[in-house]
């Protein structure tokens, strides 16, 4: 039996059927009840924007899956280009498959001369590098006078490897210049996460990449690679449904993750602990919680309703960083206030569990990269999700220009008055 819902206008009587697939339904079954009828969704809650076969995610299971694969064997046995591939074709490649693009991301990192010396250097010398990423992002387009040719399926690929391979030579420039150290080539040679850190820390010859530090790389790439219909994403979405250029489009998704309420949540947790400061603040901290006097950053999710995968993931790898760089001391403020929440009923009533953000901004601090920076790493492997969906809804034929429509509460039509009157 098919599954249906039946929406009944009150003030006509006239009522309308319509099939739910997946626990979605058209909302043209509304234009049909009336065409000036319109739902009330702030932020979006209730509304499917998109049909996407990307990223499946079920909050209340803690499920995150990329092509139906699921995020725990993608992190285990995967590595971040690997997932790149299956995110923006669909499947996973062959050895083959996997070689040639390999070489070809890994072949077009470097970036603009012009780029690296005039357009850096007219930002201020303490610009926040995930301004001046941003910035450059939008500015790579101008070097290339093809990547308009969205409908060209061969030029809008060969800007996709390009984004994908240069994102991380701009994310290390920008720490490079903030730093007021010279910039470091892209090495060919080596892996994507073991090349951009190679690019945010070589000083001198004597510099090599941990192995284990380049895996712990891959895999918060891998992590943070896609989620669905997130803020940034629905931004990449909404300006790529103008046909905007994927430069321009991927400027305006980093925009969108850049604030705090979104990309910038683990730098939250970083400084929730510093302030916690000790073990022995822990409890004191959940009850000024649980009053409504602090916040716990790093617990919950819009989504999730149940363990956020990825901490999982995360939280063993934070260990297997920590065997190479030595503990963070933050750590055991983390661990601690982890045990008291998940065994207070305060949050576990509110189904307040740890999320990606919890983790990954103690891995990055042992890593090396300041605050500042952990929105940039955020956007890197994000960048191949965002170019994911761009280049889903420009096959898809339901797609128009976004322009959700508004329930106006503004005062009714008045006369101007002239100014010596008002």
């Amino acid at each position: 039996m098919a599954e249906t819902i039946t929406i009944i206008d009150d003030r006509t009587g006239k009522k309308i059927t319509v099939p739910v697939k997946d626990g979605v339904f058209a909302s043209s079954a509304l234009r049909e009840l009336d065409p000036n009828l319109r739902m009330y969704d702030p932020a979006f809650l209730s509304t499917a924007a998109c049909a996407s076969s990307i990223t499946y995610l079920d909050g209340e299971a803690g499920i995150l899956r990329y092509r139906g694969y699921p995020i725990e064997q993608l992190a285990e046995k995967s590595t971040f280009l690997e997932v790149a591939y299956l995110l923006l074709k669909g499947e996973l490649p062959t050895t083959q498959e996997l070689e040639a693009w390999n070489f070809e991301v890994t072949h077009h990192t470097m970036i603009h001369e012009n780029m690296r010396k005039r357009f850096v250097d007219g930002f201020h010398y303490d610009a926040h590098p995930m301004g001046m990423f941003i910035s450059a992002i939008a500015a790579l387009g101008t070097f290339y006078d093809d990547s308009k040719n969205i409908f060209d399926e061969e030029v809008l690929n060969k800007q996709i490897r390009r984004l994908v391979a240069k994102v991380p030579t701009i994310a290390a420039m920008t720490y490079r210049f903030s730093s007021g150290l010279p910039f470091v080539l892209p090495n060919n040679s080596m892996s994507y996460a073991q090349n951009f850190l190679n690019m945010m820390y070589r000083i001198g010859d004597d510099y090599t990449v941990h192995p284990a530090l380049a895996r712990a790389m891959d895999v918060l790439f891998i992590l943070h690679a896609d989620h669905e219909q997130n803020c940034g994403t629905t931004a990449m979405r909404v300006v790529a449904s103008s046909h905007a250029d994927p430069y321009s489009a991927t400027a305006a998704a980093a925009a969108a993750l850049s604030g705090p309420l979104h990309g910038g949540a683990n730098e939250a947790v970083i400084h929730m602990l510093t302030e916690i400061g000790d073990v022995k603040n822990v409890s004191a901290f959940v009850e000024q919680v649980k009053k409504g006097d602090d916040r716990l950053m790093g617990f919950g999710h819009r989504v999730y309703k149940n363990f956020d995968p990825r901490a999982t993931i995360l939280k063993k790898t934070a260990y297997e960083v920590f065997e190479v760089t030595g503990k963070n001391p933050l750590l055991d403020i983390a661990l601690k206030l982890e045990e008291v929440a998940l065994n207070d009923e305060y949050f576990i009533s509110r189904k307040l569990y740890p999320n990606v953000d919890f983790y990954s901004g103690l891995i990055y601090q042992a890593l090396g990269f300041p605050v500042e920076m952990f929105t940039v790493l955020f956007a890197i492997p994000r960048t191949v999700g965002w170019l994911a969906h761009m280049s889903e809804l420009l096959k898809d034929k339901e797609q128009k220009i976004s322009r959700p429509r508004q329930s106006y509460t503004g005062v009714g039509e008045r006369n101007y008055v002239e100014m010596k009157k008002r």
